[in-house]
C-alpha cells in the first residue's frame, strides 16, 4: 500500500477527477458509480472489453482498454485494485507525476464515513451469502442501501447497488488486512478460521487482523459474532459484542428448528423473545448460522420483523453459492464457489443429506499457497463424496513456488480421479453421470465452466 501524506478523503470532493485501474473490476465498477453520484469526475482503465466496461460507458464514463500512462490524463488521483501492482505503467506514471495512489479499500472506507450506517461483514467464510441475505433484508425494508458484494445476487442482477438511503452494507475482505480501512458501525464476524497463508503468518496473526477490524466501531455502534464460533469468540474477548449462534446463552438464536423438503424453517428469538420467522430457501446448517447473523444485524439496526421475514424468506442465493446449471444424462449439476477446508465441510455434509443416489464432486482447489498449507484439512473433506475428480489448481496471483499439484491430493485419494485440465474434467464428469446423481463443481476459480459445458452439451476437446 502506497504511503500518502494526504488522506483520499480530502479529494472525495465534487469536481476532482478520479481515474480508477482496473474500472471493470467487482467493487471498481459500483465504486465509479458512487464516486460519480458524490459529483467526481470519473474515468478509468482496464485490461479487456467487458460487460461492466460497456456499462460504466453507457453512464458516461470514459474507460481506456489496456493500461498507459497517457491515460491518466488531467486526473487528481488514482485508485487502483488489488489485483494491481506498483510495476503497472499507469501506477508508475502517477508516481513519477507525484499524482497519489490509493488502494479501492480506502477509498470504499472514505466512501463510508459518509453513511451514518456502515454494515460491514467479515469472516473467513460465509460472507457473500451473510451480505445477500442483509441485502434482502434492507431491501424488504425499504431502506434503500447502497450495497457492495463479492459475488452476484439475483435480485440486484450484480453484485452491487448504489442507493439513496443512508446504509451502506459491504462484504469486508481480511486478506492483505484490506477491511482495516473501512470505518464499519456494525460488523459482523461470521467466523475467524486459518487461510490466506500466504499473507498472514498464523492464525493468531488472522485473529489480531480481525480483532483491529471489531475495535473499529464506535462505542455507539455494534460487533456482532457468531458465539458458535471459537476463533470468533476469542476475537471479540473484552468486547461488549451482540452475539448470534445456536448456542443457548446466544442473544439471537434459533428455536422450533425442523426441515421442510430439506430446507431450514425456525423462529429468530432476541433475548428471548420472537423476532422473525425464517422460511429458508437455501440447505443447511451453515445457512441458519447466515441467517441469524443478517437478523442479528437488522435488530441492532432497528428494522422490524417483519423485513426479515419478507428478505430472508425471498433470498434463493448468491451466484455460485450451491447454484443450479442444469442437467446431463439425468444427473442433477451444481456449481459452488467453496475453497476453503470448512466452507468444503459446510457444503458436501449438506448436499449428503438432500437425497442423491450418488455424490460426484469436480474440485479445483484455489491458489498453491493454500492447498499445501491447508493440505490435510482439504484430504479430509474430499473423502466425504461419493467419487471425487480432481482439476488442477487454479493459481490466481500466485506462483506455484510450493511445488504442489492437485495430482498430489490424488494420491491420498483412494478411487480418485485427477485431470490436467477443464477439458478433460469434463469429460470425465461427463462420463459418471448416471441418473440420480448430483454433480458439483466446486472451487473459487474458473471450474464453473465444467458444470456449464456439461449443461449444454457442449463438445469437449
Amino acid at each position: 500500500m502506497m504511503n500518502n501524506a494526504v488522506p483520499i478523503s480530502n479529494y472525495l470532493t465534487p469536481g476532482k477527477r478520479a481515474h480508477l485501474v482496473g474500472i471493470g473490476g467487482v467493487s471498481m465498477c459500483p465504486l465509479a458509480e458512487v464516486l460519480r453520484t458524490m459529483g467526481l469526475t470519473v474515468q478509468g482503465s482496464d485490461a479487456s472489453e467487458g460487460e461492466t466496461v460497456k456499462h460504466l460507458r453507457s453512464l458516461g464514463i470514459p474507460v481506456a482498454l489496456g493500461h498507459n500512462a497517457e491515460n491518466l490524463g488531467d486526473c487528481d488521483f488514482v485508485v487502483r485494485t488489488a489485483a494491481v501492482h506498483d510495476s503497472n505503467p499507469e501506477i508508475a506514471g502517477a508516481a513519477a507525476r507525484g499524482i497519489p495512489v490509493y488502494e479501492r479499500a480506502q477509498a470504499w472506507g472514505a466512501i463510508m464515513r459518509h453513511y451514518p450506517n456502515a454494515l460491514c461483514v467479515s469472516g473467513t467464510h460465509g460472507k457473500t451469502t451473510t451480505t445477500s441475505m442483509c441485502t434482502h433484508i434492507f431491501m424488504a425494508a425499504e431502506a434503500d442501501p447502497t450495497v457492495m458484494i463479492g459475488g452476484t445476487l439475483p435480485l440486484l442482477h450484480s453484485g452491487y447497488r448504489v442507493g439513496k438511503g443512508d446504509t451502506i452494507i459491504l462484504e469486508s475482505c481480511e486478506y492483505c488486512n484490506s477491511f482495516l480501512s473501512f470505518f464499519p458501525t456494525v460488523a459482523i464476524i461470521l467466523n475467524v478460521e486459518a487461510d490466506h497463508l500466504d499473507f498472514f503468518k498464523d492464525l493468531d496473526d488472522i485473529k489480531h487482523s480481525f480483532r483491529r477490524f471489531a475495535e473499529l466501531v464506535p462505542s455507539n455502534g455494534s460487533v456482532i459474532i457468531n458465539a458458535d464460533n471459537e476463533g470468533a469468540r476469542s476475537v471479540a474477548h473484552g468486547l461488549d459484542a451482540f452475539t448470534f449462534g445456536l448456542s443457548h446463552n446466544a442473544e439471537c438464536t434459533a428455536v422450533n428448528l425442523r426441515e421442510e423438503k430439506g430446507r431450514p424453517v425456525f423462529d429468530i428469538q432476541v433475548h428471548g423473545e420472537f423476532y422473525a420467522h425464517a422460511d429458508l430457501r437455501v440447505y443447511g446448517q451453515h445457512n441458519v448460522s447466515n441467517a441469524l447473523a443478517a437478523a442479528s444485524a437488522a435488530y441492532v439496526m432497528g428494522i422490524p420483523g417483519e423485513a426479515v421475514e419478507k428478505g430472508l424468506n425471498s433470498f434463493t442465493g448468491a451466484g455460485r453459492r450451491f447454484e443450479y446449471k442444469g442437467t446431463y444424462n439425468g444427473a442433477e449439476i451444481y456449481d459452488d464457489y467453496a475453497h476453503h477446508p470448512d466452507e468444503l465441510h459446510a457444503l458436501l455434509t449438506t448436499a449428503k443429506t438432500l437425497g442423491y443416489k450418488r455424490l460426484i464432486v469436480a474440485f479445483q482447489p484455489h491458489t498453491y499457497s493454500r492447498t499445501a498449507k491447508l493440505f490435510d484439512r482439504f484430504i479430509e473433506e474430499l473423502k466425504l463424496p461419493d467419487q471425487v475428480i480432481l482439476a488442477e489448481i487454479y493459481a490466481a496471483r500466485e506462483q506455484n513456488t510450493e511445488g504442489i499439484s492437485s495430482s498430489d491430493l490424488c494420491a491420498q485419494l483412494p478411487g480418485s480421479i485427477y485431470c490436467s485440465t477443464l477439458d478433460k474434467t469434463a469429460a470425465r464428469l461427463r462420463d459418471l453421470a448416471q441418473p440420480g446423481d448430483l454433480l458439483l463443481t466446486v472451487g473459487a476459480g474458473d471450474i464453473y465452466k465444467v458444470g456449464e459445458k456439461l449443461a449444454a452439451s457442449v463438445p469437449f476437446s
